[in-house]
């Protein structure tokens, strides 16, 4: 027997708009504490950045979970949680180019011929940007059956940003392996099924 039903579905999106906006409260309190270290601005950009993994990972693990529980309709949660980790992506993005770069185009040119780990970056990016606007249902029924073509690019997403994220930390390359497992994983999984 199904445990979500329609009358429970919207308590549990507000749990995970609840659940998705904490850690940035959080990273507020944190900054406004000056307790994120010595680094504080690859402290910031490191943390959204995960943050936007961490959904990335969720989205993905929502249809095998539906599927292996039978609860259809958790997967009316997962355009939600995308959108969140696009929203993270591009606090990501937006405290790199503000905080690091100090909004310089010269230099973002510089960055991308110095370090090609954020090309990886923006593909993913862009992808995960396609992927929200065209999230609306009206953009779907647009769409038809390009929508899912469109939409299988979050596979290619699931590859880059754990690549992304291991070429970008200059020690402590554990994490982003599992990740890169993790995402594997999951991407075998959708495989199967």
């Amino acid at each position: 027997m199904s445990v979500l039903t329609y009358k429970r579905v919207p308590y549990l999106k507000a749990y995970i708009h609840v659940l998705a906006i904490m850690p940035l409260v959080y990273l507020g309190l944190a900054i406004d504490a000056d307790a994120l270290g010595g680094d504080p601005v690859q402290a910031v950009i490191h943390f959204l950045g995960k943050g936007a993994l961490n959904l990335l990972v969720l989205t993905l693990v929502i249809s095998p979970l539906a599927k292996r529980y039978k609860e259809g309709l958790l997967i009316s949660t997962r355009r939600l949680i995308g959108l969140y980790c696009f929203f993270y992506a591009s606090l990501h993005l937006t405290a790199f180019a503000w905080l690091d770069l100090g909004w310089d185009i010269g230099l973002l040119f510089q960055e991308l011929v110095k370090r090609p780990y954020i090309w990886l970056g923006m593909i993913a990016f862009v992808i995960l940007l396609l992927l929200a606007l065209t999230s609306p249902m009206w953009a779907r029924r647009k769409m038809q059956r390009n929508w899912q073509k469109l939409h299988n690019l979050i596979y290619l997403a699931a590859i880059l940003t754990p690549l992304h994220y291991y070429l970008s930390v200059k020690s402590g390359w554990i994490e982003p392996i599992i990740y890169a497992l993790l995402m594997v994983f999951l991407l075998l999984q959708r495989r199967k099924s």
